[in-house]
């Protein structure tokens, strides 16, 4: 069955009257822009755009090439909405919901390399490429002793850092390793994974306890009911999967 929102609710989560969605194009499995239009698409996307149906209000997608930028953007009460992977760092200011998508985080590495396991890559003379801000970032910080984190711009600098010899690893989404691991470009995975990101809605904390109870009300259903799951499908997003009921 559908949620009802009351009235101070809606009102909650359109200060502006429309529903504003921070999206992060960072995160290239669950956003990114169509082929032929340019326009914002995927699996965030939808959930906004359901969402704002569900208040009965439009849309505005304020777009972002990067998760610390989206994330402060609600935080800043610059968007009403926003989908993040949820770390600890980043609950000042904002209400998250329990993750609707769960995603891989791994290591590519060049093809000679003598990395064999994930325990392998924090010691002496490593250095890690992260997306600056990302989720990748916040939890290697805090778990990387000995090795070098190195921040670079998104995924594509990531890639570009690894190719270009100034970092011995990649971390970030598996099947974006994956993929450029399936390229000419002697480079491979290194087996499993070192973390798994929980992708969440938030809100900003100013909105209310009934608005974040609002929010996380629609992701449990959006869960339970398929639509989620008919969205990774839609979109052919694959490794990632529906997080289990919060």
């Amino acid at each position: 069955m559908s949620i009802t929102l009351p009235a101070a609710v809606v009102s909650a989560f359109t200060p502006t009257g429309a529903l504003r969605a921070s999206i992060n194009l960072g995160n290239p499995i669950l956003a990114n822009r169509d082929a032929a239009s340019g326009e914002p698409a995927g699996v965030s996307i939808d959930l906004a755009r359901e969402f704002a149906r569900r208040l009965g209000v439009a849309i505005e997608l304020v777009v972002f090439e990067k998760a610390a930028a989206s994330v402060d953007a609600v935080r800043n009460d610059q968007a009403d909405i926003g989908f993040f992977a949820i770390d600890p760092l980043r609950s000042e200011g904002i209400q998250f919901t329990a993750p609707y998508v769960l995603i891989e985080g791994s290591y590519l590495v060049p093809s000679g390399s003598p990395l064999q396991r994930n325990e392998e890559v924090d010691s002496d003379g490593q250095r890690i490429a992260v997306g600056a801000g990302s989720a990748y970032d916040l939890f290697l910080t805090r778990e990387i002793k000995q090795a070098q984190i190195v921040r670079v711009q998104g995924a594509k600098g990531v890639m570009e850092s690894l190719r270009a010899g100034q970092v011995n690893v990649a971390a970030g989404i598996r099947q974006v390793l994956e993929a450029e691991a399936g390229k000419a470009s002697g480079s491979r995975l290194l087996p499993g994974r070192f973390m798994v990101i929980q992708q969440a809605m938030g809100t900003p904390s100013s909105r209310g306890s009934e608005a974040g109870t609002a929010l996380g009300a629609f992701v449990e259903e959006m869960k339970a009911s398929g639509f989620v799951s008919d969205a990774l499908a839609r979109h052919r997003v694959q490794g990632a999967s529906v997080a289990p009921a919060g």
